[in-house]
């Protein structure tokens, strides 16, 4: 390489050439970077899997919002359903349900007491956690309760 390279000027000055030198090296340093980098492939893998994990935790996250949506989208439709169930069942049917409920309620009672005196402790507390969990999902219960009315409603009509 006696000779200096096409497109650069040739120094002037002893300082010049080394200027260029120094910029040479530079430059090569930063090929010689860019290239290992290229070719560490276990850092590369670990970078790629941290973008997919990335991306796999966004969608995650976006789904997670599409269900919550649809839930409560389902929980409107449920409630406009028992809504219209509910005006569509015919007086005797709503007084015998009324009436039935009372009886249930009455029965529950005595049963209640029933239980209070002859059940041991654990199982009294293991009900009562059950009951807790009947009453903060009591939503969903009325929907079952009301669909299972529906069809048995639509099951006599057509029998």
């Amino acid at each position: 390489m006696t000779q200096p390279p096409h497109d650069e000027p040739t120094a002037d000055s002893t300082e010049e050439l080394r200027e260029q030198v120094e910029q040479t090296r530079e430059e090569l340093g930063q090929t010689v970077e860019a290239l290992a980098a290229k070719t560490d492939v276990k850092a590369r893998a670990q970078a790629k899997a941290a973008e997919v994990k990335s991306q796999a935790a966004a969608k995650a996250g976006e789904l997670k919002e599409q269900a919550a949506l649809q839930a409560g989208q389902l929980k409107e439709k449920a409630a406009e359903a028992a809504a219209v169930v509910q005006d569509k069942l015919p007086d005797p049917v709503k007084d015998k349900a009324a009436h039935a409920a009372g009886q249930v309620r009455a029965k529950a009672a005595e049963a209640g007491q029933l239980w209070e005196r002859k059940a041991p402790e654990p199982v009294r507390a293991n009900a009562s956690q059950a009951a807790k969990a009947a009453g903060d999902n009591r939503l969903l219960l009325a929907a079952a309760g009301v669909a299972a009315a529906v069809w048995l409603v639509c099951r006599r009509r057509k029998g």
